[in-house]
């Protein structure tokens, strides 16, 4: 994990100075605090800050609802129900702000979530650094045949052996370019701003992520999926397992109605209500189209 030297002394600095609070803390988010967590070869996770807990959640609901709620059921219960129903702004009274370091490639994908405030590392001010993500052997794969925006066979032996060669080296070469652009022996090399765009989409950037939780959960929901790749995967699984520890209640309710759960078309619930009445059911009087079916059967796991 690359963490530098002066990362890691701010991190054992905030970690060796407790202070006194009135705010709402939980108790399983402030053993996460500071710490990073290592992810893929040279990135990692850290939680820098965050704001609320599930107490702040029911908090927010019951003020939505009014006066009251608390008697009718206990905290778990309403925060299952606010997931059960798609509520979202309870949700959206808890924040985390994440440090996090992350290949470029890995980068653009992310963002794609919008809904999220974040200062990435400026390359036009600062020097990357030599760092490149290089999958491990067993993570290289060839194309999907199946699936266009997928892998499919590992790839072995001499195949693995060149195209790993091929991205240690061409990573190198860009970056050895890269040096050469902006030094250019003592004299002024050529603006950082424009030298940047010779690095391969593999170097490490790293930012300040702040989000909702309300949309931390959607943004884990797609990429802590088993069909997401792999590579902003792993960073989505490292942070589930802090929300389980910042929001145990809601992470458990996040598991079971979204993560484990599934959403079904009124044509699907007719195939169900026919089904447990004894009719035979197929794809030809389903009313679905095949791509549907196969989507029904999987849910279903019947196929």
């Amino acid at each position: 994990m690359s963490v530098t030297p002066e990362q890691q002394a701010e991190i054992d600095a905030e970690r060796a100075t407790p202070r006194q609070t009135l705010r709402a803390v939980s108790p399983g988010m402030e053993d996460h605090l500071y710490t990073a967590y290592p992810v893929l070869d040279h990135g990692f996770i850290r939680v820098v800050d965050y704001m609320g807990d599930d107490a702040a959640i029911c908090q927010a609901a019951r003020v939505s609802y009014g006066k009251g709620t608390k008697s009718v059921q206990n905290d778990e219960g309403l925060i299952r129900y606010l997931m059960r129903h798609w509520h979202s702004t309870p949700f959206e009274m808890c924040e985390i702000k994440l440090h996090v370091k992350l290949p470029v490639f890995v980068a653009r994908q992310w963002i794609r979530h919008r809904t999220a405030n974040v200062n990435e590392y400026s390359a036009r001010y600062s020097i990357l650094d030599r760092e490149f993500y290089i999958p491990a052997p067993e993570a290289l794969a060839a194309q999907s045949v199946i699936n266009n925006q997928g892998r499919g066979e590992a790839l072995t032996g001499e195949e693995a052996d060149r195209v790993l060669r091929y991205l240690r080296d061409d990573a190198m070469r860009c970056y050895d370019h890269y040096e050469e652009m902006i030094s250019q022996d003592g004299q002024a090399g050529l603006a950082r701003e424009l030298a940047r765009m010779n690095l391969p989409a593999n170097v490490y950037t790293q930012w300040y992520w702040k989000v909702d939780l309300h949309n931390l959960l959607h943004f884990l929901r797609l990429r802590a999926d088993a069909h997401a790749q792999y590579e902003i995967r792993v960073y989505a699984d490292e942070i589930c397992k802090v929300v389980a520890d910042w929001v145990p209640f809601a992470f458990k309710a996040f598991e079971d109605y979204r993560m484990g759960g599934a959403t079904l078309s009124a044509t699907a619930l007719d195939c169900i209500r026919r089904m447990l009445k004894g009719e035979a059911v197929t794809q030809e009087n389903s009313g679905m189209s095949k791509g549907e079916w196969q989507e029904f059967e999987g849910v279903l796991n019947i196929s």
